[in-house]
C-alpha cells in the first residue's frame, strides 16, 4: 500500500511541475519562434546610399505603379523588374501590383503613352543583374529572394517587418529555388 501511495504522490508532484505557470513561461519562452524561408520570400532592396529605411505597403505600390518619382533625398525613383516568367515577378505581380503580365504591360503602355507615367520599369533578366543594377544607380528599387541579397544592397522593411518575419507578406509561391 505504501508503495502505491508512494508512487501516487511523485505523479502527483511530475503532474504539478508540468502544470506550473511557471514551466509554461520557461517552455514558451526557449521554444524558437518559427523563421521564414528565405529562398520563399521577396526582400524589397534599394541602393544602399538610399536613405529609405521602411516602407507602408502602400507606398511600395505607389512606388512600383510610377505614381511616386522621386525618393525624399531627390533621386529618381528607377524601378527594376526581373523577366516575366519568374516565379519573383509573379509574386510582385499578384500582390504589389494586382495584375497579371496583361495588365502589367498594358498599364505601362497606357500611362507612358499618356505621360502619367515618366518611365515603365528597367527589366533585368536575373536576380544577379538586378542587384548589381540597384547596387549601381542610387534611385533604385527592385526585389530579390530574400536568400539572393548580399551586402552590396539595402533591404527596406514594409510596414516595419523584414523579410524574415513570420507575418511579411511577399510570399512566393511554389517550390523553393
Amino acid at each position: 500500500m505504501r508503495q502505491v501511495l508512494s508512487l501516487f504522490v511523485s505523479l502527483a508532484v511530475v503532474l504539478i511541475q508540468l502544470l506550473s505557470p511557471h514551466r509554461i513561461v520557461r517552455v514558451a519562452v526557449a521554444s524558437p519562434r518559427p523563421r521564414t524561408d528565405p529562398r520563399q520570400v521577396l526582400a524589397i532592396i534599394v541602393n544602399r546610399s538610399n536613405p529609405a529605411e521602411n516602407l507602408s505597403f502602400a507606398e511600395l505600390r505607389k512606388i512600383f505603379l510610377g505614381e511616386r518619382s522621386r525618393w525624399p533625398n531627390g533621386h529618381r525613383v528607377v524601378v527594376t523588374m526581373m523577366e516575366s516568367g519568374n516565379s519573383e515577378r509573379e509574386t510582385m505581380l499578384r500582390e504589389v501590383y494586382h495584375m497579371n503580365e496583361n495588365g502589367y504591360r498594358d498599364y505601362f503602355l497606357k500611362g507612358t503613352y499618356t505621360g502619367d507615367i515618366p518611365a515603365s520599369p528597367k527589366t533585368v533578366s536575373s536576380p544577379v543583374i538586378l542587384r548589381k543594377f540597384v547596387f549601381n544607380t542610387p534611385g533604385a528599387i527592385g526585389y530579390l529572394r530574400a536568400s539572393d541579397v548580399d551586402g552590396s544592397v539595402k533591404v527596406v522593411s514594409i510596414d516595419g517587418r523584414l523579410p524574415d518575419a513570420f507575418d511579411y507578406k511577399l510570399r512566393i509561391e511554389g517550390p523553393a529555388k
